[in-house]
């Protein structure tokens, strides 16, 4: 184990954490909204359900470390979407930062992964080991 593998890993717990937790509240505050949000933003509605369902799915699928490169490239495809979509007209602050950072952080596991305690390991027999 080093350092750099334990900081990976609160970064991917907080990151997965994150994702996890925005695709509850779109489920919990009322998938309707949300659909309704993503039409005045020129996102046909139902991807609002599509999108809620990955962030929940791959958040806890990341938080875990189960396919973290697979759903990171989800995750950097849906915040390239948020940012041009959403949040790109109200500028960096109080706009698109945290998307940025997310989509920042999404490239890093996608090129990286995370492999320490993460179930994926346990498949490699590498877990705790890096």
């Amino acid at each position: 184990m080093n350092k750099t593998e334990v900081g990976l890993f609160i970064l991917r717990v907080v990151f997965g954490l994150t994702f996890l937790m925005h695709g509850l509240d779109k489920f919990s505050s009322g998938i309707d909204g949300t659909a309704g949000f993503f039409e005045s933003i020129e996102v046909p509605g139902f991807m609002a359900g599509i999108v809620a369902l990955i962030e929940v799915i791959g958040g806890l699928a990341i938080l875990l470390g189960f396919a973290t490169r697979l759903f990171s490239a989800i995750f950097a495809i849906i915040m390239m979407g948020a940012i041009y979509f959403a949040k790109l007209p109200a500028g960096f602050l109080g706009g698109y930062e945290l998307d940025l950072i997310l989509l920042a952080t999404s490239i890093l596991f996608l090129l990286n992964g995370s492999r320490f305690l993460a179930i994926s390991a346990l498949f490699s027999g590498k877990l705790g080991k890096i």
